[in-house]
């Protein structure tokens, strides 16, 4: 009974980091407009932010597996959240210098941090309790993760973007004198709020420092990455997770042109509850909005479906077996798509938001169905599905390509085809025995 209370009172503070570190990921985000005026960036040199953060993923995932198996998930985590504040610090000096560099130093540090986080509390929930309903708790802890990044942007908005950016013109058009005076202006605005962060983030590591979370799991790991890619399960897991992320960061990332490509906007103005809709979260009226501010607020239905999707998907997978409701999400998700693509108007423009609710369960229940059975080895299964979130780097500008070549219907096959592989795999793997929680 006293173990069970243990893993509830460990469970409740992991689940608590889950999310914080969505909420700083994505309240960092909000502070990229300023950013980019303080460092003067190109497209292209914000292109690399996003590779930095991916890259951090591609290159520390295996290593941080690593380091777990050395120091266990408890030193893990602290190191992970220490790693966090530093690239959250050295923000300071690279708006002080305006150095792009130092930024890109900054940001990957930052990426790592929540890399080793990543590869630490995701296996970490799974082996606190049952095995059999770790896809359930990581889909709790997950949907907490959601409810950090549907919280931070608002915040992000109200506190920290409250007055006007200049544009790089704007910038260029005033005298030197007040011109270094806006850039002051500016590396503070971006210093105050990072320097919050990292204090933020440094209590926390102490509050993790002193809490006594129950040691499981972590005791002599084999440390040779050769035993677990021999795992055939956690191999096709990994190319699953690989599809989910680069899918879900897709559709993500090009819904607002895929929108405006449909004329989606001139209908938002004429239906009466979409314009209420766009006016509520903008706060002003559509005929004075730009196309795409117009269509941009309703992809915010697309990642709060994945939100509610997740607490569902708690339930759902605490009482069904796992693997077929990750098949039929992924068949739901296939199926939104398709009726996306052969549709206009609202018809388009909703079913295409809805694959966010579908997307919801994938990442936790791919992440715990692969682990499976790995026991003391999931601090290394954990660094090699980490690893393959740099699907959210390759599959996007495929996605990208092929609608530069074709359109975004044929695009969307890609997309459909990454769900394909992941209902292939949950098909495949159905060993979890129902259970009634």
């Amino acid at each position: 009974m006293e173990q069970k209370k243990s893993y509830r009172t460990a469970f409740i503070f992991v689940t608590i980091l889950f999310f914080l570190w969505g909420f700083i990921t994505v309240l960092v985000d909000s502070l990229i407009p300023r950013l980019r005026e303080v460092f003067t960036l190109s497209y292209f040199q914000a292109g690399m932010v996003q590779f930095a953060f991916f890259g951090a993923y591609f290159l520390l995932s295996i290593p941080a597996g690593y380091i777990l198996s050395k120091i266990g998930y408890k030193r893990g985590i602290i190191l992970g959240l220490s790693t966090m504040a530093i690239g959250c610090l050295l923000f300071y000096p690279a708006a002080s210098y305006r150095v792009f560099g130092i930024f890109m130093l900054g940001y990957f540090t930052l990426a790592a941090g929540i890399t080793i986080l990543q590869v630490a509390a995701n296996p970490y929930v799974t082996i606190l309790g049952p095995e059999r309903t770790a896809s359930s708790r990581l889909n709790l802890s997950q949907a907490f993760n959601s409810l950090g990044t549907a919280i931070a942007p608002a915040l992000g908005a109200l506190f920290i973007l409250q007055d006007k950016v200049k544009t790089t013109a704007e910038i260029e058009a005033l005298d030197a004198a007040a011109q270094k005076s806006y850039l002051v202006a500016e590396a503070a605005a971006v210093q105050t709020p990072f320097l919050g962060i990292a204090a933020f983030i440094g209590v926390i590591a102490l509050v993790f420092f002193f809490v006594k979370l129950p040691k499981v799991g972590d005791k002599e790991a084999s440390n040779d990455y050769r035993k677990v890619l021999k795992n055939r399960n956690l191999i096709l897991g990994s190319i699953a997770l690989f599809c989910y992320v680069g899918a879900e960061v897709s559709l993500g990332s090009y819904m607002v042109n895929y929108f405006l490509s449909l004329d989606l906007a001139a209908t938002v103005r004429e239906t009466s509850f979409m314009r209420t809709i766009a006016e509520w979260i903008l706060s002003t009226g559509v005929s004075s909005s730009s196309d795409m501010a117009v269509v941009g607020v309703f992809v915010t239905f697309y990642w709060t479906g994945a939100m509610i999707g997740r607490f569902i998907g708690s339930y759902l997978t605490s009482i069904f077996n796992p693997a077929k409701i990750l098949s039929i999400f992924a068949l739901g998700a296939i199926g939104m798509i398709l009726i996306s693509n052969f549709s206009v108007g609202l018809a388009a423009m909703w079913t295409i938001i809805g694959v966010g609710l579908f997307n919801s369960i994938m990442f936790p229940t791919i992440f715990s169905l692969a682990l499976d059975g790995l026991g003391d080895d999931k601090a290394q299964g954990s660094g090699v599905l980490c690893t393959m979130i740099v699907g959210g780097a390759i599959i996007p500008p495929a996605y990208g390509y092929l609608t530069d070549s074709f359109n975004f219907n044929i695009a969307l096959i890609l997309v459909m085809a990454c769900y394909a592989y992941i209902f292939y795999y949950a098909f495949s793997n159905k060993r979890r025995k129902v259970v009634v929680a």
